[in-house]
Order: C-alpha cells, then sequence, then structure tokens
C-alpha cells in the first residue's frame, strides 16, 4: 500500500501511475479533465469497481476536484465564477441522492481557533439556513424553500466526543436526507492549499490526511448519504522539500546541466527518503503558508456561496 500523504483523489492516480510506469489509465479508474479557463480547472476521477478502490485506497464513486488559481489574489468576480462551477458540481451530486425540498444538515468540520483548520467553522456562519424559519415563521418563506440546517461541532480535543457519535444524535433527532461535510485535506501539492475543492459521495474520515484519522462519516455510519467537500489546508514538510527538488532538478536540466543520475532522482519518488531525513524526534512536520489566512476567507466565500445557491 502507498503512503500517498494526500486526500484529493486526481494526486493519488497521478502517484499510482507513475509509481507502476503506466501508460494507460489504472484498472477501474475513468478520468475527465474540463479546462473552464485560465484559472479554473475541474477534474474527475471515478472509480469503477474494487481493483481501482484498492489501487488509489479510496471507495468507489465520483470525486470531482475544482482547481481555482491564483486564489490570494481573487476579485469578487473571481470568486463569484468559482462558486458558480461549485454551485453546478454540487447541484448534481445533491439531485442523484434527495428530491428538491428535502432536508439538508451542512457540517463545518475543523478547529475554529486554528486558522488551517477554521474553514468549516467559518462556512457555516455564511450558510443560509431555513429549517427554523419553516417550523416557526413560515408565513416569512419563500413556497418550495428547503429545510436547511448548519452545526460545527468542534474537535476531538476541546469537545472530548467523536464528531460520529455528535452527528448520530443530530440525524436521529432533526432525521435530514443528507449531510454535506466540509473539511480541511492534505494535499502533495503546496499550489493547491486552499485553492482546491474536492466533492465526494462517499463520506470522509475527518483526519486522515495528517495521521489524526477519526471514525468515518458515510452513508454506512449515519444511514443517510454523505457528500463531502473537502479543502487542502496542508502539506508535509517532507513533501515541500521532496516537490523543490524536483523544481531544482527541472531547472539543472533546463539549462542542459543535467546527466543520466539527475534524470533518475527527478523520475523516482523522493517522498520517504526525505521524510526520514527530515524527521525531528517523533515529530512530522505539517505545514501552511503565510498567506492562509487571506487564502481561507476567499475560500470560505466561494464554498459558502457556492452550497447556498446549490441548495
Amino acid at each position: 500500500m502507498y503512503n500517498f500523504r494526500t486526500d484529493l483523489a486526481d494526486e493519488r492516480r497521478d502517484i499510482y501511475i507513475k509509481a507502476n510506469k503506466l501508460e494507460n489509465e489504472i484498472d477501474g479508474v475513468e478520468t475527465e479533465e474540463t479546462k473552464i479557463d485560465e484559472n479554473i480547472n475541474v477534474t474527475k476521477v471515478k472509480i469503477t469497481n474494487e481493483i481501482g478502490a484498492k489501487a488509489l485506497t479510496k471507495p468507489i464513486g465520483t470525486y470531482t476536484t475544482i482547481d481555482v488559481k491564483n486564489l490570494k489574489i481573487a476579485t469578487n468576480e473571481d470568486i463569484e465564477k468559482a462558486s458558480e462551477i461549485l454551485t453546478r458540481e454540487l447541484k448534481e451530486l445533491i439531485n442523484m441522492h434527495i428530491k428538491n425540498q428535502e432536508d439538508v444538515l451542512v457540517v463545518g468540520l475543523g478547529n475554529q481557533f486554528v486558522t488551517p483548520d477554521s474553514l468549516g467553522p467559518k462556512v457555516i456562519n455564511d450558510i443560509e439556513v431555513t429549517r427554523h424559519l419553516l417550523q416557526y415563521m413560515p408565513q416569512y418563506v419563500k413556497p418550495g424553500t428547503r429545510p436547511i440546517s448548519a452545526i460545527s461541532p468542534g474537535v476531538l480535543g476541546t469537545t472530548g466526543i467523536e464528531t460520529l457519535e455528535i452527528l448520530k444524535g443530530i440525524v436521529e433527532q432533526i432525521q435530514p436526507k443528507l449531510l454535506i461535510v466540509i473539511d480541511a485535506l492534505a494535499s502533495r501539492s503546496i499550489e493547491r492549499i486552499s485553492s482546491t475543492i474536492q466533492l465526494a459521495d462517499t463520506g470522509i474520515v475527518p483526519g486522515a490526511g495528517v495521521g489524526n484519522t477519526r471514525k468515518e462519516l458515510s452513508k454506512e455510519t449515519l444511514g443517510i448519504p454523505v457528500i463531502a467537500m473537502g479543502i487542502p489546508t496542508v502539506v508535509e514538510l517532507a513533501t515541500i522539500v521532496s516537490e523543490g527538488i524536483n523544481i531544482f532538478i527541472k531547472r539543472l536540466q533546463d539549462k542542459s546541466e543535467s546527466n543520466e543520475k539527475l534524470n533518475e532522482i527527478k523520475e523516482k519518488d523522493n517522498y520517504e527518503e526525505v521524510k526520514e531525513a527530515l524527521n525531528v524526534g517523533d515529530y512530522n512536520m505539517i505545514v501552511t503558508p503565510k498567506e492562509i489566512d487571506t487564502l481561507i476567507e476567499n475560500m470560505k466565500d466561494i464554498v459558502a456561496r457556492g452550497l447556498n445557491f446549490a441548495l
């Protein structure tokens, strides 16, 4: 089994193909890429059978990745366009599982006091909730409005309660037909930090990307469909250095200063060797950029806007 060090299905696909020197697509995996404009790209990775699921260690399903470049300098127009793409893709997933007016619970995972982990709670503050209005003030609500509720359950370290346990109780009480869960992910690319959104209807395992795995949130554990919306906000230090080595070698190659050994290093995935060299005692460094505050705020606007329009 590979140490993919990423939650993104398209990155896992690339790692697997490179490691196995495959010339064609992985058996049980289908990929479709659409370039929206110079800043937005949409990639769909479909895992169609158990062979593909085993290769990528992801459940069978469709994983849609929306990449938004230059997000730290994004204008309001850029944010609106990205949110429109998110709305379109999210609507497609929602309509596969529930009807137009059925209840949805939106869950923002993460720790609001830790910036790279605060996206989920920040989005919840901007969700247009309607369940209470339909219950207590129906005369002020437009006909056909969907009941929406939202919660940020906190993290195990501050509540002492597993997220799954909290959500089981809520689902049992309010009986939504669908969960949409927002969480921070890990990526293997610096460029994708808070600039990528992955949608999947296969659920999510909180904390898996940074080795702090919690109990799975999925249809199997909660009894209703779970759409996961994941945004990378951190990478491992070893990933950054490994990527930096590849960039350095490429620059040497571009200057015609390369040799066979450099080519060999460039083609090899150096992650494990770099990780071993960088480990300080029992610590494994997780890194986020200095612009994370701006990136989180812009991504929060995209996600909240996309969710509100989709729902």
